[in-house]
């Protein structure tokens, strides 16, 4: 069965990879715009502007960190306004979209 356009709640994703050793940081900031559910993924590797970070590399260990989390647009506008400053600190990225949240019954 398919659900119907009324059981859809409209959110915002926003995903963050930072540098693993600024994991600290950013959580802290999560705690200032009272954001307090996301998934962590840490270890995660890529490439991007600040260079390569392999997560299978045991000599130099650079890892990234990659939070993902669902909110209502006040909730993100609230986290983006501590966020924004700092994002080029974390040596990350942020993105944004909108998205569809189940509603639950």
């Amino acid at each position: 069965m398919f659900s119907t356009p009324e059981s859809f709640v409209s959110m915002k994703r926003i995903e963050i990879v930072i540098h693993e050793e600024r994991l600290d940081d950013l959580i802290q900031l999560f705690h200032e715009a009272e954001v307090y559910g996301y998934t962590l993924i840490k270890k995660a590797g890529g490439f991007g502007s600040t260079g390569e970070r392999d997560q299978d590399d045991f000599i130099l260990e650079q890892y990234n960190a990659v939070l993902v989390l669902v909110c209502d647009k006040n909730q993100a506008d609230k986290l983006l306004a501590v966020l924004q400053p700092k994002i080029k600190d974390f040596g990350g990225m942020c993105l944004i979209s909108d998205c569809q949240r189940i509603s639950v019954l």
